[in-house]
């Protein structure tokens, strides 16, 4: 067992409509790379380019292999360094595993209000619901917090800039080239640490990370120079899927990620998920992103528009518009329903 997100998408790999998948990894194509760049690749140059990319300054960012890594080095690292024996972080449900079961595998003491916290995390744009909160919304609901961790997986799919250059201490971004870029094979991501702790994080990555393999930096690199052709590619994918969402789901607003977050009822959205895998179609259940009320779709295959349909013809009922735009509420995950570290998706 990795962690059940994963383990539910692998266990039903064989469904025909798979709505499941977050990345374009075997939708889009990515530029290769020839030996000559391999053997010439340059980590350096590659903090640098990532560095411009997020405004701010090289000696801040860090390569990782991968925003699951990344999120792992920065939890672990505020833990030991918090007071206190259980930490606290607050998150708001639904959210990306990950975030919320490392931040408890690491020690914190995970919440879903809004009280004083050492930590406040997030993604976004959101990984399930897939809108774009805002850097002033987000920076407001993380005031009281003495770190702020948002994982910005999905920013390159909105073209947003990203939160990394606000003035906001005990700010961290990470990032990664799995998704937009198709890069589940570079294994290539970064964190952006607070200025005044790039010296003690610089200390604790050295010792707990490897190098960058040379050809997922060259591939890392090779992706950043055809950046614009390759977004012409998925900008035309996620234009047309996301216009036959709101065809199906009339007064939503576009996700701005390459995931929705549906709710079809007020019930427990596991049988439904269940009986959808049985009918050879694939979404993740609410359950594993703590509100078990939804269902998240994956906005990333060609045959989207099929695959939707196939999904609405065993929903179960009439498609309503969905609140979007906000925090919302939901009863956190059970102990163990979503723990534990592995491929994101």
């Amino acid at each position: 067992m990795r962690f059940p997100l994963v383990d539910w998408i692998h266990a039903h790999a064989g469904c025909r409509h798979n709505l499941a998948q977050s990345g374009l990894l075997g939708a889009v194509r990515r530029p290769s790379v020839s030996a000559a760049e391999i053997r010439h690749a340059d980590p350096i140059r590659l903090r640098e380019e990532l560095a411009r990319r997020q405004g701010v300054p090289p000696e801040r960012l860090f390569l990782t292999h991968g925003a699951t890594e990344g999120n792992a080095l920065v939890l672990f690292f505020l833990a030991r360094r918090a007071r206190g024996r259980a930490p606290v972080a607050r998150v708001r449900y639904p959210e990306y595993p990950p975030l919320f079961d490392g931040a408890r595998g690491s020690g914190f003491r995970v919440v879903d209000d809004e009280r004083p916290a050492e930590l406040a995390l997030l993604s976004n744009p959101r990984n399930p619901e897939g809108d774009d909160l805002g850097a002033d919304r987000v920076l407001q609901w993380a005031d009281r917090a003495r770190h702020l961790l948002v994982d910005e997986t999905f920013r390159n799919f909105g073209d947003r800039p990203s939160l990394a250059g606000r003035p906001r201490d005990g700010l961290w971004v990470t990032g990664t080239f799995t998704k937009y870029f198709a890069g589940d094979d570079l294994r290539v991501g970064f964190v952006v640490a607070p200025e005044r702790l790039v010296d003690d994080f610089g200390r604790f990555v050295g010792l707990f990370t490897e190098l960058l393999a040379p050809v997922a930096v060259a591939g890392a690199l090779s992706a950043l120079h055809h950046e614009r052709d390759f977004g012409r590619t998925v900008g035309r994918l996620m234009g047309a899927n996301r216009a036959a969402l709101v065809r199906a789901f009339p007064g939503i607003s576009p996700p701005v990620a390459p995931v929705w977050f549906d709710r079809p009822g007020p019930a427990e959205t596991t049988p439904l998920a269940e009986r959808l895998a049985a009918a050879s179609i694939l979404v993740c259940p609410g359950r594993l992103f703590g509100d078990p009320t939804g269902i998240r779709l994956c906005l990333t295959r060609p045959t989207f528009p099929r695959d939707l349909a196939a999904y609405l013809a065993h929903r179960g009922s009439a498609p309503a518009a969905t609140e979007r735009g906000s925090f919302r509420r939901a009863r956190p995950p059970r102990a163990g329903s979503a723990r534990g570290s592995g491929a994101r998706s």
